[in-house]
């Protein structure tokens, strides 16, 4: 396939991703988006297009979106062919597929075009840089805007897979406080500071916390881990592993049967209304092999306070994949908006 050149290019589908492209779009910059490929090894990775918030139900905390009947609006808003692959709205506020597929159209409104498939490989070390998509070919880019967030974390149950979105979830502070879960007693599965987070701020809504942890103590920092034995809402459950989800199609999530690290054999079944995993989140960066500063984490480092801008010039980062610390949409947004005007002024300054 013949070598397509390009001045911005933006890998990654979610609400970074999409931020950016408007912004870059209503810029006059002719960004190219590669939303990623449909495939079953994304699907199980978490890695489809439109970003881990596709992968949600309500989403209560976007500004802007307040509970009310979206489904005219999406009618009138989404081209007929994909509104038609979508649930039908059920009359609340916006969910994770709608808003996604919302700002996918927004962009695509100012010109943004979109290639559904993935980035095997870069090469940033010359320039213009190239990036090598799956379905073959090349693509030479002036800049780049790397947006493929991070994807959580599952222990890989086939019982965690069937619930997901129907009472299991990776993310508290997005779906904690939904209806599904209030006053309800809920799991979280983890034991570091992350897991304790989670857990405390599930404690404001949940009736009972159950912690439930492998080892005989907690991973967390010393302050967080008496915060969790401190809390009268938490209980935790030490030397203990998620065996199986229990639920059925009606419900959603109604139970789970926890099974003894030490001594096999030994479970114990909880009646539970939501399980959440907290065993951490990895970024989207195998691609880039190692071609931009990562954390010990394999995030992506940005190298100026408060700017997206990488170990390489020409070449940003927004959302989840440079942000392990908030890790929510509207921050993943707004870094997308951030990477998007650094590359303006970037391309400004060196391509005129």
């Amino acid at each position: 396939m013949a070598t397509t050149q390009e001045k911005l290019v933006i890998i990654g589908s979610g609400p970074a991703g999409w931020s950016a492209a408007t912004y870059a779009a209503r810029a006059q910059l002719q960004p190219l988006v590669f939303e990623g490929a449909i495939t079953e090894k994304n699907r199980m990775a978490g890695t489809l297009p439109l970003g881990q918030l596709a992968l949600t139900s309500e989403v209560e905390n976007y500004a802007g979106f307040p509970a009310g009947n979206l489904g005219a609006f999406l009618d009138s808003a989404l081209p007929k062919d994909r509104r038609q692959m979508m649930a039908p709205h059920e009359g609340h506020g916006v969910t994770g597929p709608e808003l996604m597929e919302l700002m996918r159209q927004q962009a695509a409104n100012f010109g943004t075009r979109i290639v559904t498939d993935d980035i095997a490989r870069v090469d940033f070390s010359r320039r213009p840089f190239r990036l090598f998509p799956s379905a073959g070919g090349e693509v030479e880019a002036a800049c780049v805007i790397v947006a493929t967030g991070a994807s959580a974390n599952w222990l890989g149950l086939p019982s965690e897979e069937a619930f997901k979105n129907r009472g299991v979830s990776a993310c508290a502070v997005c779906d904690g406080a939904l209806p599904r879960f209030r006053h309800k007693p809920l799991v979280v599965v983890g034991g570091g500071d992350s897991a304790v987070e989670e857990a405390t701020y599930l404690s404001k809504f949940a009736s009972m916390v159950h912690l439930v942890h492998r080892r005989s103590e907690l991973r967390a920092s010393k302050i967080m881990a008496q915060r969790a034995l401190d809390n009268p809402k938490i209980t935790i459950h030490f030397d203990t592993a998620l065996a199986e989800v229990l639920g059925d199609d009606a419900a959603g999530v109604t139970g789970v049967r926890l099974e003894s690290t030490t001594a096999r054999g030994t479970t114990t079944t909880l009646p539970v209304s939501g399980v959440f995993l907290a065993i951490g989140h990895t970024p989207n960066t195998a691609f880039l092999d190692g071609q931009l500063e990562l954390t010990p984490k394999k995030y992506i480092v940005w190298k100026q306070h408060f700017r997206t801008a990488t170990s390489v010039e020409g070449v940003f980062a927004a959302g989840d994949v440079a942000d392990d610390y908030y890790r929510q949409a509207i921050s993943a947004a707004g870094t997308g908006c951030m990477a998007a005007l650094d590359a303006e002024r970037w391309l400004a300054h060196h391509h005129g």
